[in-house]
């Protein structure tokens, strides 16, 4: 087999050991074998191509053609010209596939019904990436980099999946990297000839030197699969010694420096279509219980986080700064003296099934009592699981404030701080207009901003016609507030951000909160709080009360009294003590049913989940172009230092690869070696001399260079070929410029520093050759077009008249 025969074979295998992390994404694997088919098609096509040859423009090009014939074939049959060619409408169906490919995929639980949509995605993914691969491997013949389109296959796979078997999935994608840059190695080595080993010995006892089975190649292949083997090895158990990244109820939280460090942040998640799924589970199991001796306890929301940033893709938490516990929580941030405050004792028992890093708690805690390793994020008067500590049947005693402001004092608050003001009152440039037009128009004649969060409330909770339906898109982005306000349904994640949208373009500084309503009250005086009662409620800030619940979703938690006409409050009975079993043993999870329907699916109820966890955002705000074009920004960005480099292996590669057999391309060969020579060279600060001849140009190198014996030899072998080429009548064919040219490469790089290797590599001298092949190139269309028939007769006319009006 052949040295590109192997790498294609390598390439179309390594692409497939990557799909195969996408297989958790989706029900069933036949999807893999019919990927497989259409690589092994593109593959084929790319081989005949560079058989025939062709350049390696058309051979990509060919391959694509081919690709986007058999993806036409497979999925667009019936609206293609004679069922292959992809005519208007193919391509059309094919669009609308890859758009309801694209809601699919926003729309269904992991692991996804293989609707035609996805498996178009899918499949046509691989096969892109295939082509990717196939083309830097095998047509440029440059394996390394293949790996970036095989590490993005794994990223997306990695990103979406839950991560249970990920390593499984890193062996596999891994392993046909590295697969592919072995077979990479082999072909280089085979092109060399026969490489000295002095490993096998004649029988006479003395190193024939010239064996190929001795240590040369087969000791770097070797050499080579014993570091592989050890870089997979590392990458699998080095994370294990990182602090962990758990994720939970809400998502996950950045690894504390340490229960005393006083260190560590907390990063930003999206918990909201996690939420969705537990509103939509057809049991609502229990998460955990407590015992309070609040009088009235529908106000005591159990809140775990709040999400205070909004960048018009999504609403999020920011990223802030972690601390100890205190052993007292500091006062609320804004709660004046005046106001009436109750301060009340809870004790809550978590199920044991209920794992997550943020703490429920209700708002404000003054002080919490729990064993374990936890953290305070200050801002939020959350606390966070460090180093693995979660939720998981956990026991802890809360005290917290019950603040009862009133309507006359919410109405005389004062302006905020201007900190506070300009960070929660910040909204993205694609907001829509309509969401700032709508809130003035539901607030006109109010005299405060308490009468305007009211007057928001009341439109969303029973005034503006809303239905309350889970089965709807959870995003949160500009593009889903807005059609929440056309649409008028939806459930709590779109009332509370929608609401805290419009605070904040009416000057009240706004964040939303995520947790759970108060849950349900049982026999024995304990509430159980369940899946089903998870929530998201807007918190507004007024100066001198501080962080405020509003309720704008209707038939969800409870309208809080300060927004009423009137008010009640409750006061607080002797604490209650944590009663043994609050929490009963979770069951185990059902699986979900065969007759399960895809509707039933979209909604989520095809089983349970554990507790809401950090998921990306489904919000389609963003369209898919943009996200290409900012894709294809970020790609050139960071390609465009390494192009250099990237023309230089190039052209080493082509002047360093086989060549024809006739003596015209043996002369080729031989002054395109001496070519890689004077540039390589170039590229580590000697620069080429074109008066030189070929002996004293090498005995410059050598020289200027710092060469060693076996370097010089091989330049000044170069160069006498060189003279052969250009003086002898009859040129004399040499061998073993390639072993010669990359042995002066090696001696170059030996002698030289780390700065000049590093500006060999990364910024070589000689890459100002495209410039002056652009340059050539442009100088020569300028001249052709100068000299082209009849271009005469007209200059002259044109003199004549510009003569004749002067």
């Amino acid at each position: 087999m052949s040295g590109r025969a192997r790498l294609a074979l390598c390439a179309f295998a390594a692409t497939l050991l990557g799909a195969g992390a996408l297989l958790p994404l989706v029900e069933g694997a036949g999807w893999l074998a019919q990927a497989a088919l259409l690589l092994a098609a593109q593959s084929g096509v790319g081989a005949l191509a560079r058989r025939v040859p062709l350049a390696r423009s058309l051979t990509i090009a060919c391959q694509m053609l081919v690709t986007l014939l058999l993806l036409t074939l497979v999925f667009a049959r019936d609206h293609a010209l004679f069922g292959l060619l992809p005519g208007p409408q193919a391509v059309m169906r094919l669009g609308e596939l890859l758009a309801a490919g694209g809601e699919d995929i926003g729309t269904y639980a992991i692991p996804a019904p293989m609707t035609d949509g996805i498996r178009l995605v899918v499949v046509g993914g691989v096969v892109l990436v295939g082509l990717a691969v196939d083309a830097l491997a095998v047509t440029f013949r440059s394996a390394a980099p293949a790996g970036l389109p095989l590490l993005a296959l794994y990223s997306i796979a990695a990103g979406l999946g839950d991560g249970g078997t990920g390593w499984l999935w890193f062996l596999l994608a891994a392993s046909g990297y590295l697969l592919l840059l072995l077979a990479e190695g082999r072909d280089r080595l085979s092109q060399w000839g026969r490489v000295f080993g002095g490993a096998r010995r004649s029988p006479g006892g003395l190193s024939d030197g010239l064996s190929g089975r001795g240590g040369g190649p087969a000791a770097s292949v070797r050499n080579g699969r014993r570091i592989g083997v050890l870089a997979l090895g590392i990458a699998l158990v080095v994370p294990l010694a990182l602090p962990a990244m758990d994720s939970g109820l809400l998502g996950s939280t950045g690894g504390g420096s340490g229960r005393g460090g006083g260190g560590g942040t907390i990063s930003a998640v999206n918990p909201l279509v996690s939420l969705k799924d537990n509103l939509n589970q057809p049991e609502n199991r229990e998460v955990m219980t407590y015992r309070t001796n609040a009088q009235d306890p529908r106000d005591l929301y159990l809140r775990i986080l709040s999400l205070d940033e909004f960048n018009g893709s999504e609403w999020r938490s920011s990223t802030r700064r972690l601390t100890d516990v205190p052993s007292r929580l500091p006062q609320p941030t804004g709660l004046g003296r005046d106001v009436a405050v109750t301060e009340i004792r809870t004790n809550i028992s978590s199920s044991p099934s209920y794992q997550q890093d943020y703490l429920p708690l209700p708002y404000p805690a003054s002080e919490v009592s729990i064993e374990g390793r936890w953290r305070y994020e200050p801002e939020g008067r959350t606390l966070i699981g460090d180093k693995g500590q979660n939720t998981g049947g956990a026991q802890y005693e809360v005290s917290s404030l019950i603040v009862e402001p009133t309507a006359a004092r919410l109405a005389a608050a004062g302006r905020p701080p201007q900190k506070l003001l300009q960070e929660y009152t910040e909204v993205p440039d694609s907001l829509p207009a309509v969401v700032a037009e709508q809130a003035e128009e539901i607030t006109e004649g109010s005299a405060n901003a308490y009468e305007r969060a009211v007057k928001l409330q009341s439109w969303f909770a029973s005034e503006g016609g809303f239905t309350y339906n889970t089965s709807v898109s959870s995003g949160t982005g500009s593009s889903a507030i807005a059609r929440f306000l056309r649409d008028k349904e939806g459930f709590c994640v779109h009332f509370s951000f929608t609401m805290a949208a419009m605070a904040r373009t009416l000057d009240i500084p706004s964040r939303v909160a995520v947790g759970f309503t108060p849950g349900a009250l049982q026999g024995d005086g304990s509430y159980s709080v369940g899946l089903r009662d998870a929530h998201a409620w807007p918190e507004l800030y007024f100066e001198g009360v501080g962080w405020t619940r509003f309720e704008p979703t209707p038939s969800r938690g409870t309208t809080p009294t300060y927004t009423l006409p009137e008010t009640s409050t409750g006061g607080p009975s002797d604490p209650a003590q944590p009663s043994a079993g609050a929490s009963a043993a979770p069951s185990a999870v059902p699986s979900a049913p065969e007759s399960c329907s895809p509707q039933m699916r979209r909604q989520g109820e095809c089983g349970e989940s554990a507790a809401p966890a950090a998921v990306a955002p489904t919000d389609g705000g963003t369209p898919a172009s943009t996200v290409l074009l900012a894709v294809l920004g970020a790609l050139l960005v960071l390609l465009l230092p390494l192009l250099p480099l990237l023309w230089r292996t190039l052209a080493r590669n082509r002047r360093l690869g086989s060549g024809g057999r006739t003596p015209a391309d043996a002369a080729a060969r031989v002054l395109a070696a001496w070519q890689e020579v004077t540039d390589c060279a170039w590229d580590y600060g000697i620069a080429p001399d074109e008066s030189l001849t070929p002996r004293k140009a090498a005995a410059r190198i050598v020289r200027r260079g710092g060469l060693d014996i076996m370097a010089a030899e091989a330049v000044h072998r170069i160069a006498g070929a060189v003279e052969q080429v250009l003086y002898a009548p009859e040129p004399r064919p040499a061998a073993g410029l390639t072993e010669d040219a990359l042995t002066v490469r090696a001696g170059l790089d030996a002698s030289a520093g780390r700065g000049a290797r590093l500006r060999a590599k990364l910024a070589p001298r000689s890459a100002v050759r495209v410039v002056w092949a652009v340059s050539d190139r442009w100088a020569s269309l300028v001249q052709r077009w100068t000299d082209r028939p009849g271009r005469g007769r007209w200059s002259a006319r044109w003199r004549r008249l510009s003569r004749q009006h002067g």
